[in-house]
């Protein structure tokens, strides 16, 4: 596991892929901690003939969480389009340049990101004067209580 600041991340991109890491396996991201890092992680693998095992290598990208911004690998490994988008959608990272950086997931109107840790959710549903018990019986058909 490597871990990179996001200004190296493109030219050590090209050259993993220039010394044959030709296939993106996955890309994720996370939030190391509230308030800290977020993380944008990279799984490539080193696929030729003749070769019964690949290599891999795992890339850690972090950035600083005012200001999650990194170039996107888009234009190294293709499959790394809607990774990327979702990582944008669900943390808030963005990929400057990227060719359709955009909600994947969550509505365009979405207000946050929310898979970091400090996000808090709105509050969508007022049930002050309003209860609903959702349940299932043994014949397996659903009872609805509401008061």
């Amino acid at each position: 596991s490597l871990q990179i600041k996001p200004g190296d991340w493109h030219s050590i991109a090209v050259i993993l892929y220039v010394y044959g890491y030709n296939y993106l396996r996955s890309q994720c991201a996370y939030d190391v901690a509230p308030g800290g890092l977020l993380a944008s992680v990279y799984h490539l693998t080193r696929i030729a003939y003749g070769i019964d095992q690949p290599e891999e290598v795992c890339i850690k990208v972090f950035a600083p969480r005012w200001n999650p911004r990194m170039p996107p690998v888009f234009w190294v490994w293709k499959s790394a389009d809607f990774q990327e988008r979702e990582s944008y959608d669900m943390l808030g990272i963005f990929y400057d340049n990227h060719p359709r950086l955009k909600r994947i997931l969550m509505p365009e109107s979405w207000i946050g990101w929310p898979l970091r840790k400090d996000y808090i959710a709105p509050n969508f549903i007022h049930t002050t004067n309003f209860i609903s018990i959702l349940f299932f019986n043994p014949s397996d058909s659903l009872i609805i209580l509401s008061s």
